[in-house]
């Protein structure tokens, strides 16, 4: 049996992070993950590219039944310091829009500096690891009798034991990269309560006849508002073979919840009923459509009109009515529809919901009620918006525990 001051499960972006900040402070680290290889959703993330954080990270970003649990980590290791560790190895990147940083090149810039920090730190990594059990045992601390605990992990690699257990094995989200509910079960194991989980930042689904029509749109993107009761975004909406997707599509699937709404403002800047009837005047002989193709796109506008004004197709706008022009009007500036669900965690982005924050102190990460034992990472109910806040949390909470492991 092979002892190690702290034992981390799950080789991610938390999980590394949270091994090389511990390995920097003189703890004998041990990394187990059951894929073949550390970080792979930092490979495959942006494009490939690796949108590593955000300039803009605010608390209000961030989903949690327990709001304010994210800020002392966000305020303890910040955007800021994780910049300075990319520019500290060299890593050419750039700022999209939003704040978004990615690198210039590739994604594996910045698995191979979590890598080298943790082989600088003398952590030890071991791969195609299953954890089959973990329990906690009692030892002896010597001459004065007393006893502490430690955590014993049976594995296909051996038994392990450690002072400190810290769970970083992620969410259910992308199965197909190994995926599972790993860290919800050891959290029951332990006590703690699990809230309901569900996919965050995935494209929407539709049932015809939606669904025909985002199918011969797919490929299509257009900028615009996209709102529910709870939250809106301006950003692209992508049209697809299934239905809705784009950064807008996945920032709003955080908040939207099955059987509800969503509404699409196509020409958010412009009152189109007003805009449409001054049209009237300025190009009385032209189509609609006509009209409308040289602000979206041509097969979008074909589609529009076999939905919004079918009787009128091939009518002059000066031969439509205003109060056609009024309803064509308003639908396009608050097209409502129904999604019939989202993709789900095959193409989710991260898991909604997971380990309840309320157990754990936020400024160690460490639960209240198990002394030693650490979840971070995906597997809490954190959960940022697109745009490099996910990593960003993984940066924070792995850091914070592994100042105290």
């Amino acid at each position: 049996m092979t002892h190690f001051d702290v034992i981390i499960i799950g080789g991610g972006a938390s999980g590394l992070m949270c091994a090389l900040a511990a390995g920097q402070r003189g703890r004998r680290v041990l990394v187990l993950d059951s894929s073949n290889k550390v970080g792979k959703k930092i490979l495959m993330s942006g494009g490939g590219r690796c949108n590593f954080t955000n300039l803009h990270i605010e608390p209000a970003c961030f989903l949690s039944a327990n709001s304010q649990f994210c800020i002392s980590a966000l305020n303890r290791y910040t955007q800021w310091d994780f910049i300075a560790l990319v520019e500290k190895h060299g890593i050419a990147f750039h700022e999209r829009k939003h704040g978004q940083l990615f690198c210039n090149d590739s994604s594996k810039a910045i698995l191979g500096m979590l890598i080298s920090e943790c082989e600088r730190a003398n952590v030890t990594i071991c791969v195609l690891c299953e954890t089959d059990k973990v329990e906690v045992m009692n030892t002896s601390t010597g001459n004065s009798g007393g006893q502490r605990k430690r955590f014993k992990l049976a594995t296909n690699k051996g038994d392990f034991t450690a002072e400190s257990l810290v769970i970083a094995s992620g969410g259910l989200s992308i199965p197909t990269m190994g995926a599972t509910g790993f860290a919800y079960d050891i959290a029951r194991q332990f006590g703690l309560n699990v809230l309901p989980t569900r996919a965050g930042l995935v494209p929407f689904m539709f049932t015809e006849p939606f669904k025909a029509v985002a199918s011969r749109l797919s490929g299509v993107a257009i900028a615009m508002d996209l709102w529910n009761d709870r939250q809106s975004f301006r950003e692209n909406v992508l049209f697809t073979h299934r239905g809705l997707s784009g950064p807008a599509v996945l920032q709003l699937s955080n908040y939207w919840h099955p059987g509800e709404t969503v509404c699409m403002n196509l020409f958010p800047d412009e009152d189109m009923p007003t805009w449409l009837k001054k049209q009237k005047n300025r190009h009385p002989r032209s189509l609609l459509r006509t009209l409308l193709s040289d602000r979206l796109t041509r097969s979008l506008a074909q589609e529009l009109q076999g939905l919004l004004w079918p009787m009128h197709a091939e009518m002059a706008i000066r031969e439509i009515p205003d109060r056609v022009l009024e309803t064509v009007g308003t639908h396009l500036n608050g097209w409502s529809l129904k999604p019939s669900g989202t993709e789900g965690y095959r193409t989710a982005e991260v898991t909604l919901g997971g380990v309840d924050t309320t157990a754990f102190s936020s400024k160690t990460m460490e639960c209240r009620t198990q002394t030693g034992l650490y979840f971070i990472g995906e597997a809490m109910d954190v959960t940022g918006w697109l745009g490099g806040y996910n990593f960003q949390w993984a940066w924070s909470s792995g850091y914070t525990a592994g100042q105290f492991v």
